[in-house]
């Protein structure tokens, strides 16, 4: 089995497997280092059989299907399917630190991926970083991200702001991963995890503004605070919220980014004009 070390928003993990599963990852490249210590967790990927699990619960988006559950001796397992058909288990001790994903032979990479980017999540969610469901993009130093439900329009506003306004750059196209600061800053990271837009840039910028969007027939935004920008940010982070340990750190990033980063809430239509105003606006 060969070893490979990551740094995602200055996390070191590593990766083991045969070569043949370790050539798949090329857009970690970016982000590869040497061997270290102390990784924050620790993936092996191999072939084997289903996994027995209780079932807590499933989350179904597009065509896929991860269920959530746990084995008799309490390790946390996800099996991810597509279409009805399981691609692998991916089984962790306590903490999230050591992970196992049992590949079935069907959709390896997507599986691979699935499993990195929920290791990374869980094993990250009390140390004050998260993984967004969103886009981000930076611009003048900082960067902004925006939220919504799948279909929202979050791509297509952060690809409206690289086609009206200058000096805009893509960081990440659906998974950034956001790290909260000591005096309550956050920085945005790009990860090797970007959706159908191949946007693996190992970049940073501070977090400038997060922006919920809603689609409407008219471009307007306002400033959120207080409970309304907490539950502008809620939705759009990935986590176990049935485990209180994850759950409480979850909370105090996601409680420091509502106290600390502007957010604001678009409505808005798929036009420039929409991207001018929101950028007038929180880019001050």
């Amino acid at each position: 089995m060969n070893k490979i070390y990551y740094i995602v928003a200055e996390h070191l993990f590593c990766v083991e497997g045969s070569e043949s599963v370790l050539e798949l990852l090329t857009n970690y490249k970016p982000f590869k280092t040497g061997t270290g210590n102390d990784a924050l967790f620790c993936l092996s990927v191999a072939k084997g059989e289903p996994v027995n699990y209780i079932e807590e619960m499933r989350q179904d988006e597009e065509g896929q299907d991860i269920v959530c559950g746990h084995t008799e001796q309490g390790d946390a397992v996800f099996e991810f399917r597509w279409d009805g058909r399981t691609a692998g288990w991916l089984v962790c001790s306590a903490g999230y630190r050591q992970g196992t994903l049992y590949l079935s032979g069907f959709q390896v990479k997507a599986a691979i991926d699935n499993a990195l980017m929920i290791q990374f999540a869980m094993a990250s969610a009390c140390m004050r970083t998260a993984l967004f469901h969103a886009a981000a993009v930076s611009l003048d130093g900082k960067g902004y991200m925006f939220l919504g439900k799948s279909g929202t329009g979050k791509s297509t506003h952060a690809r409206l702001w690289i086609q009206n306004l200058h000096g805009v750059e893509l960081m990440n196209d659906d998974n950034p991963a956001v790290s909260v600061k000591p005096d309550g800053t956050a920085v945005v990271y790009g990860t090797p995890w970007s959706g159908k837009t191949p946007c693996y840039k190992n970049i940073s910028a501070p977090l400038g503004g997060i922006v919920l969007l809603s689609q409407a027939p008219f471009n307007k935004i306002a400033r959120l605070n207080g409970i309304g920008a907490y539950a502008a940010i809620v939705p759009s982070i990935s986590g176990k919220r049935w485990d209180s340990k994850l759950a409480d750190g979850l909370h105090d990033t996601e409680n420091t980014l509502a106290t600390n980063i502007p957010v604001w809430h678009l409505d808005c239509l798929p036009d420039a004009d929409a991207a001018h105003l929101c950028k007038d606006t929180i880019a001050r």
